[in-house]
């Protein structure tokens, strides 16, 4: 497309081959020249090299974060939004190991990011300098792969190597440790004509007469479930998705990473499986005939105890990643590809069935899946009189935002209420800390989302306790005019592990309440936001809940932090206990829906 700027995808050299400069020089280049537009990161020592150059590019924005924890979160909240690589830059030492815990929640969410960081010059690697870390050994096993650069040379083909890692197969987080007489050599900037990795061959394709099993399986079944996964989202393959729904009119799940990828008003959506995943959802994946795993992994949170998971089904499992298949739960039909492949050639092998008068007949399965999820439909209780129902301040900004908005949560209970009461209907619109479960992913994450897409509302919807871990990036946000909106849902304690202690540890509450006192202020959520130069609300009253939400998406020029102090023991139902059977699903403290399980 003319005019089309270059994408971390489609790398294009911008400088002519042969060009002398130094090492760091020849990074900021090879950064122009996948693509990049942004940064987020901190200098230092070992990085220091970089910067300079870096201060005169024209095409790579920096963004000077607070912490390297949250330019790691930010290139992830980046990536979400966009689909496109995440960047993050940090010095050696110990601004390396801070951003050992987002390559970590990148790779498990198999999120598209490359970390830059500075190393001790070559003749120090392996004295125990002053701040080294041998960060590539440490990133050994979360990341796709890693470099340790020492000759400038190679600064071009590593970094065009990084980004095809990265952003191709099953995305995932690269590292490139970079030293620092690496970047302070002079060099001849050569950008490769293309990408020689014999060893990485990612598989997009998918076997026809594995797919065609697929098919086959699917109109004969009696009940099936398509169970999607973030894999569908990371692959762009909504489009083909909600083709193939329409098509098998099959009912479907989605994962907590894959919300949005078929829109929630859709009416073959059953919701979230999993541990706090609606009753319909849970229940259709035990009581299935056939699974058809279109990019999730069969974790433990949707398996629940894996020996009784959907006993009576047969298991196809589709994936890009092959070391997926089978890995937890057995598949008898496997089919490596890429999801868009995957789905688009299902589509046609199921056109093929239909043409030749070979249809499902669903419709008793849709009458006892709609009794189910008219039956226990997602909802909560109201709180005791003046108190502000949690659940209700994020459906309300849900319903106020609008499908248009980008929801980023923290982890915790304010995460599973996002990803229950929300109504999402479009990919990349729900952005979270999944696999790892990292507190304080929040607030960094929304900003690199409001950055990659400036237009959108972009809501933080946070717990005062992940609030507290990050929030020193709302000074990031509002140097660099990045005005996202946080809603903290206050309940003064960590509520998830508060939420556990009540229910297996006889309400013995240790080390789980964040305030001396209920009603205490420490910190002061308004002030702090006012200390940094954003706006600061609060919200103490239900009556209040709308008005306040109005009054935040009024305020477009600097970041919004609302308090919203809500009732403290507010719990997250439907919920499977951690190793118990899905069969046991609780829509209340001891409470288990009532069916007959030889149904």
């Amino acid at each position: 497309m003319s005019g089309q700027r270059p994408s971390p995808d489609h790398p294009r050299p911008v400088a002519p081959p042969g060009q002398p400069m130094t090492g760091a020089e020849s990074l900021v280049r090879s950064l122009e020249s996948v693509g990049v537009d942004v940064v987020f990161g901190i200098p230092g020592g070992a990085i220091l090299p970089a910067y300079d150059p870096l201060m005169d590019s024209k095409g790579v924005r920096h963004i000077l974060v607070r912490h390297e924890q949250g330019a790691g979160h930010a290139a992830e909240g980046y990536a979400h939004a966009t689909g496109r690589v995440g960047v993050c830059i940090a010095t050696s030492g110990p601004g390396a190991t801070n951003l050992v815990t987002p390559i970590a929640d990148a790779y498990m969410d198999s999120v598209p990011m490359v970390a830059i960081t500075g190393q001790v010059a070559s003749p120090l690697i392996g004295t125990d300098g002053f701040q080294e870390a041998d960060i590539s050994g440490i990133t050994i096993p979360i990341t796709k792969h890693n470099y340790l650069v020492t000759d400038p040379a190679d600064i071009p083909r590593t970094i065009a190597e990084a980004f095809h890692i990265a952003g191709t197969g099953r995305p995932g987080p690269v590292l490139v440790d970079v030293a620092k007489d690496a970047m302070q050599a002079k060099t001849t900037f050569s950008w490769p004509e293309r990408i020689d990795l014999p060893g990485y061959r990612p598989v997009s394709r998918p076997h026809g007469k594995q797919v065609r099993e697929a098919a086959r399986l699917l109109v004969e079944s009696r009940r099936p479930v398509l169970y999607v996964g973030g894999g569908v989202i990371r692959a762009r393959a909504s489009e083909q998705l909600r083709r193939l729904v329409d098509l098998t009119g099959a009912p479907v799940v989605t994962t907590l990473m894959a919300r949005g990828a078929l829109p929630d008003s859709h009416p073959a959506q059953l919701g979230m499986p999993g541990m706090h995943g609606t009753v319909a959802a849970v229940t259709a994946l035990q009581k299935a005939d056939l699974i058809v795993s279109l990019g999730a992994r069969f974790d433990d949170r949707v398996t629940g105890k894996l020996s009784t998971f959907a006993p009576g089904a047969t298991i196809v499992h589709a994936d890009i990643d092959p070391a997926e298949i089978s890995k937890n739960r057995v598949a008898d039909v496997p089919i490596v590809g890429d999801a868009k492949e995957v789905i688009a050639d299902l589509v046609t092998a199921i056109q093929a069935e239909h043409a030749a008068g070979r249809s499902a007949d669903l419709a008793g399965w849709w009458q006892q899946l709609d009794t189910w999820r008219t039956t226990y439909p997602i909802g909560y209780a109201d709180p005791p009189d003046g108190e502000v129902s949690p659940q209700r301040v994020i459906q309300r900004i849900g319903e106020i935002t609008g499908p248009d908005g980008v929801y980023v949560s923290g982890v915790g209970q304010h995460q599973m209420w996002a990803s229950q009461v929300i109504r999402y209907e479009r990919p990349n619109t729900w952005i979270n800390s999944g696999g790892l479960g990292t507190m304080g992913f929040g607030v960094p994450a929304a900003m690199g989302a409001k950055v990659g897409r400036p237009d959108a509302t972009v809501w933080a919807i946070d717990g005062d306790g992940c609030f507290q871990m990050t929030n020193q990036e709302l000074a990031t946000c509002v140097i660099n005019d990045i005005p996202i909106k946080v809603g903290i849902i206050n309940n003064s304690s960590l509520g998830m592990v508060r939420q556990w202690q009540t229910l297996f540890y006889n309400e013995r509450y240790s080390n789980t309440d964040l305030h001396t006192s209920v009603g205490s202020r420490i910190p002061d959520f308004v002030k702090l936001a006012e200390a940094y130069g954003a706006v600061g609300l609060r919200c103490e009253r239900p009556e209040d809940v709308d008005a306040t939400i109005e009054k935040a998406m009024s305020i477009n020029d600097l970041p919004v932090v609302v308090d919203f102090v809500v009732h403290r023991d507010a719990m997250v139902w439907p919920m499977v206990p951690a190793g118990v059977s899905n069969d046991d699903i609780q829509v209340a403290r001891g409470m288990s829906p009532t069916w007959d399980r030889e149904d």
